[in-house]
């Protein structure tokens, strides 16, 4: 097969799902597939390891992302004959003219289903592409049975067009010696004491300020001294997260870190006691798996996704549930038998998950969509 893919992603999008998702699968299916020829479509730098012997890497500009996506990408697919096209972004950009077969990776509806968390000109264009990137795709690949269901609720196709391919941690979340990872994080972001760790976005659907609610109920009542810390880029949505903060008299016991390189993130996990992450809604939900790859006990929701990744590595929780919440928070700090067991069970389920397999089932997607979709 000649194989084309939209991997401008993996720097537009870099540090988010979309960009952690592209970048992870591309890697490994170049690494495992010597069989068939990629034409890869990139934008910006640090393009380099993909380059193989049977890749070829097409720079394209950002400024006119418009003209590729319209007009180039539909006359260089059929001119260099590619078979199946696969854009990986919710399918957003895929032109009408491409003729080959067409792969589009959805990851959530969260637009269909949760409006009023995603900002109005990507909600504008995703309602008003998505329809029309379900009839043109002859493949959807999406990571969860959940997001599965999701797409049929909305769109009443036939359910073998759609392939489940669960994502997986990235390599460089695995335990760490906890001491020294505490020493790091108190040199570098000055936090001395044990934390609990939130880490993702500030969006309403993330449900931080239920998190940040319950802990401060419950914060005086722990048998030591715990901070909250909250791993996330400064936006419009964390500000008002701090101004609750410091109307719950908390700003000596929370810390928002602000924006935390990737390589630091492994860090955070290793060190902190427990990771808390009470979303609302997840096509997949990547932190708590990268949590328990670290051998980090996760309270996190009962709801979407979450379940079918986490299992009964750990606490599932109602999130509109501030009480329950909190409780969970208060019995697995204060019970070290408790954190152990879930450190353990979290890091024996995330052994299911690996880039490699969301690498392997994405190939056979191509494979089956190429020989045997029409």
């Amino acid at each position: 097969m000649k194989i084309g893919i939209d991997a401008r992603g993996i720097n537009w999008y870099n540090g988010t799902g979309i960009g952690t998702y592209t970048e992870n699968v591309l890697k490994n299916l170049i690494n495992i597939d010597k069989d068939n020829y990629y034409h890869i479509y990139w934008s910006m730098d640090k393009y380099e390891c993909y380059q193989k012997p049977n890749t070829k890497i097409i720079s394209t500009s950002r400024k006119h992302h418009r003209f590729f996506q319209d007009y180039f990408f539909p006359y260089d697919l059929k001119n260099q004959n590619i078979d199946l096209y696969h854009v990986p972004q919710n399918g957003i950009g895929l032109s009408s003219s491409i003729n080959c077969k067409k792969i589009v990776t959805i990851h959530d509806l969260i637009p269909y289903i949760m409006p009023e968390t995603v900002g109005k000109g990507y909600l504008l264009k995703f309602l008003k592409e998505m329809p029309n990137i379900i009839d043109n795709s002859q493949g959807i690949i999406t990571v969860s049975e959940f997001s599965k269901r999701d797409i049929l609720k909305f769109f009443p196709i036939d359910e073998n067009k759609i392939f489940v391919t669960p994502l997986a941690a990235d390599a460089k979340y695995k335990p760490l010696d906890k001491t020294i990872c505490k020493d790091l994080l108190k040199k570098k972001y000055n936090i001395s004491k044990k934390f609990l760790l939130y880490l993702g976005g500030f969006s309403e659907r993330k449900n931080v300020k239920s998190l940040i609610t319950s802990f401060s109920k419950i914060c005086n009542n722990l048998d030591d001294e715990y901070n909250l810390v909250i791993v996330g880029s400064y936006k419009d949505e964390s500000q008002y997260l701090i101004k609750l903060m410091n109307s719950l008299n908390m700003n000596d016991k929370i810390i928002f870190t602000g924006f935390v390189p990737d390589e630091d993130l492994p860090i955070f996990y290793n060190g902190c006691e427990i990771f808390v992450y009470p979303s609302l809604y997840e096509g997949f939900g990547l932190p708590p798996l990268e949590a328990m790859n670290c051998k980090t006990p996760v309270i996190t929701s009962n709801l979407t996704s979450i379940p079918e990744v986490v299992g009964d590595g750990g606490i599932l929780i109602d999130p509109y549930n501030s009480d329950k919440l909190g409780d969970a928070m208060g019995n697995l700090l204060s019970n070290e038998t408790l954190r152990n067991y879930y450190a353990e069970k979290g890091f024996e389920r995330a052994q299911n998950f690996s880039w490699g397999n969301t690498a392997k089932n994405t190939l056979n997607v191509y494979k089956t969509v190429y020989e045997t979709i029409v």
